[in-house]
C-alpha cells in the first residue's frame, strides 16, 4: 500500500489535524466581529454625545424669551429676579421643575406653571395668593390668605385692599396661621361679598371659636355671633331687627344669631364710676 493512501485511509489523523484549525478559525471570526460591533458602538455613542454638546450649546435653543402672564400685585420684575440664571440655559435641558420650585418659595405665589416654546422662549404663568383679610398676629398686622397663609405685612401699599382685620388666627411660625380658623374667616368673607352693600360694612371677624364667627360691622360695635354657616341671612336678619333692638338696649355687647328662631341679646355692662379721693 502506498504511502498516500495509508494517509487518506487514517480517520484519526485527519480528525487530529483537519477539526481543531475550524475552531481556531471559527473563534477568530467571532472575536473580530465583537471587536467591529464594539467599535461601532464606541462611535455611535461618541457621535451622538457630540451632537446632543452641539444641541446644548446651540446659540438657536438657549433661553432667549420670558414671557410672564397672571401677575396682578407682583410685578414681572419681581417674577424675573426669581428667575435671574434661567435666561442662557438650553430650553431643552433646563430644569423647569426646579424653577417652579423657586417661585412658590414666594408668599405671593400660590402656584406656577413653565412651559418651553421653541426656539428660545419660556412661558410662565403665575397664580397669585388673594388675601381674604387683615390679620391681627402678635400686635401687628397681616395680609392672610383663605388657608392661613401669611401673604405679607400689611402696609400703606395695600391701602386700596377694602378687607375686614381678622383676630384669633394662632399661629404656628413666620408664614402659617391656624387654617381652621382661616377657613371660617374666608367662608364669611365669600359670603358678604354676595351682598355688596354688606360687605363693604363688614369690619372685623374673630374666630377664636373655629365654629362661632363673630363679626362687628362698621357703625356698629355690638358683636355678632354667626355660627359656622347661613351668614348672610343671619347678619340681614339683624340689620332688620337692629333699630329696634337698640332702642330695648341702649348698649349692647353682643348680639347672638346663631339660633334661627331667637336672638339673644347681651348688654354691655355699666362702667363703673371710679370713686372720687376726698381731699384731707
Amino acid at each position: 500500500m502506498s504511502p498516500v493512501a495509508s494517509v487518506a485511509a487514517d480517520r484519526r489523523f485527519r480528525r487530529a489535524h483537519v477539526k481543531p484549525g475550524r475552531r481556531r478559525a471559527g473563534r477568530r471570526a467571532i472575536a473580530k466581529r465583537a471587536a467591529t460591533s464594539v467599535a461601532v458602538t464606541l462611535v455611535a455613542t461618541l457621535a451622538l454625545y457630540r451632537a446632543a454638546l452641539v444641541v446644548v450649546q446651540a446659540r438657536v435653543l438657549k433661553v432667549d424669551r420670558i414671557l410672564v402672564s397672571g401677575t396682578e400685585r407682583l410685578s414681572k420684575g419681581d417674577v424675573m429676579a426669581v428667575l435671574s440664571g434661567l435666561r442662557g440655559e438650553s430650553v431643552l435641558f433646563t430644569d423647569l421643575h426646579a424653577w417652579r420650585r423657586r417661585l412658590l418659595a414666594s408668599p405671593w405665589i400660590r402656584d406656577a406653571a413653565l412651559r418651553r416654546s421653541l426656539p428660545s422662549t419660556v412661558e410662565v404663568a403665575i397664580l397669585e395668593r388673594r388675601p381674604v383679610g387683615i390679620g391681627r398676629l402678635n400686635g401687628e398686622l397681616y395680609l392672610v390668605d383663605e388657608r392661613g397663609v401669611i401673604v405679607d405685612q400689611f402696609g400703606p401699599q395695600y391701602a386700596d385692599l377694602d378687607l375686614p382685620i381678622i383676630d384669633g388666627l394662632g399661629g404656628h411660625g413666620d408664614t402659617m396661621t391656624d387654617e381652621s380658623g382661616a377657613e371660617l374667616a374666608a367662608r364669611v368673607v365669600a359670603a358678604a361679598r354676595s351682598k355688596p352693600a354688606l360687605a363693604k360694612r363688614l369690619s372685623q371677624i374673630d374666630v377664636t371659636d373655629a365654629h362661632n364667627a363673630s363679626v362687628i360691622l362698621a357703625g356698629d360695635p355690638a358683636v355678632l355671633e354667626l355660627g359656622d354657616d347661613q351668614f348672610v341671612p343671619r347678619l340681614e336678619s339683624y340689620l332688620g331687627l337692629s333699630t329696634a333692638l337698640h332702642e330695648r338696649v341702649a348698649d349692647i355687647d353682643a348680639v347672638d344669631l346663631r339660633f334661627d328662631d331667637r336672638i339673644y341679646v347681651r348688654p354691655a355692662k355699666p362702667v363703673k364710676a371710679t370713686p372720687k379721693k376726698r381731699k384731707p
